[in-house]
C-alpha cells in the first residue's frame, strides 16, 4: 500500500496522560487514540518545555513495544533506527497538518517505509485445525520493517477517518493530537486530568481576578 495525499481526516483512549522523568527518560503520552498520532506525539511540550521521548535507537524500540506493535526480543536495535524515526515522525506531522489543510505534501519516505517494511504473507497448512490459514511474518528487524505498522497506521487515518475531528490540545502550552471520538465530538483536550483541568483552573482565576 501507498500513501499519495492531495488534500484532506482510533478510538478515544481513556489513558490520562502522564509526563514521568525516569532518569533521562520521559514516558510518551497514549492518549490520541491512534497509533500514528500517538508516535506524532512522542514529540511534545513548547519552547524550553519540549520533550523528546525518542532519544536513542533503544527508546524507539521500548516505544514500539508499549505501543504493542512489536512483540520480537531485539538483542540490539537497528543502527539508524532513531534518525529514521524522528525524520517519519516530522514528515508524518507535516501529512497531518498538510491534509487538514487541504495541502499536498511529499510522501517519500512514509512510502519509503510502506514498501521495504510490508510484511511477508504466507498460507500454511495447521494441523490442529485441519485448514489452511494466512499467516504475516515481519520482512526483517531493520528500521522500515519495525516502523511500518506505524506509517500504516498514517494511511488508515488519512484515508478511512475524518480528519475534522484530528484536533490539538486547546491549552497553550500543549501541541499533543489526538483523535475525537467523542459521542459530541466536542473534546478539547489531550487529557482532561492533565491540561483539562489546568486551563479551568486558569479561566477560573482570571475571572477572579478580574472582578
Amino acid at each position: 500500500m501507498f500513501l499519495k495525499v492531495t488534500k484532506g481526516g482510533g478510538n478515544l483512549s481513556t489513558s490520562f496522560l502522564r509526563v514521568a522523568f525516569m532518569s533521562s527518560e520521559i514516558s510518551p503520552p497514549f492518549i490520541a487514540g491512534n497509533l500514528a498520532l500517538d508516535f506524532i506525539n512522542t514529540l511534545f511540550g513548547t519552547a524550553s518545555h519540549q520533550h523528546e521521548c525518542l532519544d536513542d535507537d533503544s527508546s524507539v524500540v521500548q516505544w514500539l513495544g508499549q505501543a504493542g506493535v512489536l512483540t520480537e526480543d531485539l538483542e540490539s536495535p537497528p543502527t539508524g533506527l532513531l534518525q529514521l524515526a524522528r525524520a517519519l515522525r516530522e514528515d508524518m506531522r507535516m501529512l497531518v497538518i498538510s491534509a487538514k489543510d487541504g495541502r499536498a505534501a511529499n510522501t517519500d519516505l512514509v512510502n519509503r517505509v510502506l514498501e521495504r517494511g510490508r510484511p511477508i504473507e504466507r498460507i500454511e497448512w495447521q494441523p490442529a485445525k485441519g485448514v489452511f490459514e494466512k499467516q504475516q511474518y515481519r520482512r526483517n528487524l531493520e528500521g522500515e520493517s519495525l516502523l511500518q505498522p506505524v506509517a500504516l497506521a498514517l494511511v488508515r487515518l488519512l484515508t478511512e477517518e475524518s480528519l475534522q475531528l484530528v484536533k490539538e490540545c486547546e491549552a497553550c502550552d500543549c501541541v499533543l493530537l489526538f483523535h475525537d471520538q467523542t459521542k459530541s465530538h466536542r473534546r478539547r483536550w489531550c487529557s482532561m486530568a492533565a491540561c483539562g483541568n489546568r486551563m479551568k483552573a486558569v479561566a477560573y482565576r482570571a475571572r477572579r481576578n478580574a472582578k
